[in-house]
């Protein structure tokens, strides 16, 4: 089972995925970074309790990228696991997204 918690501190918004992170999460990826179009805020998408990435997740970064404003929201992602820095890697995401 995988849950998507949203939690704003200031004028950071953190994105924390426990479980995997596929199509079936759409909808509740989608609602936590959506009501915040449009602002200055800094997105931390937070992979610690990540087990799973696929295409469909890759895909779900990239929207979250141009739903926000590509050039105007900074999007990092911290804690990911190494198998899945490999996924990362390979799709050139470490060029698109900061990872800390």
């Amino acid at each position: 089972m995988s849950n998507v918690t949203s939690n704003q501190q200031g004028q950071q918004v953190t994105i924390s995925i426990a479980g995997r992170f596929d199509f079936n999460i759409l909808q509740q990826f989608r609602d936590a970074y959506s009501e915040h179009a449009g602002t200055s805020l800094e997105f931390i998408l937070d992979l610690a309790q990540t087990e799973y990435i696929d295409s469909s997740a890759l895909g779900m970064l990239l929207n979250m990228k141009n739903h926000l404003g590509a050039e105007d929201c900074a999007i990092e992602i911290k804690n990911c696991q190494p198998n899945l820095m490999k996924i990362f890697t390979i799709a050139h995401f470490d060029k698109k997204f900061k990872f800390v």
